[in-house]
């Protein structure tokens, strides 16, 4: 069987390498696909057709896929969470730097001088006063979210001698097991701003993160404190930024999202959404989700997914996989399983997860499986997908 993936991206090769070509067919410009490869480009605006049962997407966020939309039709959506990781944390750690040291405007400050270079010389020294810094080792980092990124960049700052404080109330125990024992849990998002000299943030943009540095959090914050933020402009009430530059509250912004009210403000570094630009991040991305891709295709199996719960299984052999996406209603499994019973099919092999509103099952049955029997699970109140592999 040959699968068709619509690219609605620039997709680096490295990554399209893991499809092969004598199995799939990987087009900008393709009817009735499979599946959906993208980066950045934004799918709320388009149709997509019936035919899709799986969207992949080269990096970490996934704001520009329509994910709730997908989930009613049982689709999973997969992303590309750590690939990236290195990439964001160096530029998070440089920006640490840049507000420390005001390396932005001091060189500024440096390209504007003019006159002979005896007079730049004496305009140095009298300007460079304008730019004293501090130093990083004994000042206190604030990491929001403790996922791939959060706990590099928790464990960079550590190694740099910065105390740092972790907050993330969903850590799971890989990121756990990951994280330096010299990072310290903050209590609540409030205990973290009130202790912290600079804070970052590492979590997607969802209702429940939006305007997270808001004002009255930027209250509790020490003086001239530092906010850097690699990950959703939306994670940041910019007015009430802007108003704590003016007022000497905070001393920098660092962010990775320029915009009217922020790219021409003195303290604020503002720059082209560089988190992820690396080669390397895009040859990641792309090689760790064209994988998730293709062992979701050929075998069911769901890894890397934002809206599907974590299920995979061994195949068996002599046997037919069916891969089922469902509502998490009771007695699913049930009544597929007494469906397969019916039509005298054996089950060799079962796992069944969910997550929140939907559920996902792989069933390795000896044998075939009629194409009566699939139809008749379609059929099944609460089946959203059937695939026989």
């Amino acid at each position: 069987m040959a699968y068709r993936i619509l690219k609605l991206n620039s997709i680096s090769v490295r990554g399209l390498d893991r499809l092969p070509r004598e199995r799939y067919e990987v087009a900008s410009a393709l009817s009735d696909p499979d599946a959906v490869l993208l980066r950045s480009a934004d799918m709320h605006s388009i149709d997509i057709p019936a035919s899709v049962i799986a969207v992949a997407r080269a990096g970490a966020g996934t704001n520009n896929i329509p994910v709730a939309k997908l989930s009613k039709r049982g689709v999973p959506v997969f992303n590309a969470p750590g690939a990236n990781a290195n990439a964001v944390k160096e530029l998070v750690i440089a920006g640490l730097f840049l507000a420390a040291r005001n390396i932005c405007q001091a060189w500024d400050y440096a390209r504007k001088l003019q006159g002979s270079d005896e007079e730049i010389d004496v305009a140095v020294e009298q300007g460079k006063k304008k730019f004293v810094g501090y130093e990083l080792p004994g000042r206190t980092l604030g990491v929001i979210g403790l996922g791939a990124v959060g706990v590099e960049v928790a464990n960079a700052a550590h190694l740099l001698g910065m105390r740092v404080l972790g907050f993330d109330p969903q850590i799971t125990v890989q990121r756990a097991w990951q994280l330096s024992s010299g990072v310290e849990q903050a209590l609540s998002l409030d205990d973290l701003f009130a202790r912290c000299d600079m804070v970052t943030v590492h979590v997607p943009l969802i209702d429940a993160t939006r305007g997270l540095v808001n004002a009255a959090r930027i209250r509790l914050f020490k003086e001239r404190g530092v906010v850097l933020n690699f990950s959703r402009a939306g994670i940041v009430d910019q007015p009430a930024v802007v108003e704590a530059l003016n007022a000497g509250k905070l001393s920098a912004y660092i962010c990775d999202f320029p915009t009217n009210l922020l790219k021409e403000h003195p303290q604020v570094i503002a720059l082209p959404h560089l988190g992820a630009s690396t080669g390397e991040a895009e040859e990641n991305c792309a090689i760790m989700v064209a994988d998730t891709l293709r062992d979701f295709l050929e075998n069911g199996n769901i890894r890397h997914s934002v809206n599907f719960p974590e299920v995979v299984l061994a195949r068996t052999t002599n046997s037919t996989r069916l891969a089922i996406s469902n509502e998490n209603v009771p007695n699913m499994v049930g009544q597929i399983s007494t469906a397969l019973a019916s039509a005298r099919l054996n089950i060799a092999d079962l796992l069944n997860k969910s997550r929140g509103e939907l559920a996902y099952t792989l069933i390795d049955v000896d044998g075939q499986v009629p194409p009566s029997v699939t139809e008749q699970l379609r059929k099944i109140e609460g089946v959203l997908t059937v695939r026989a592999l």
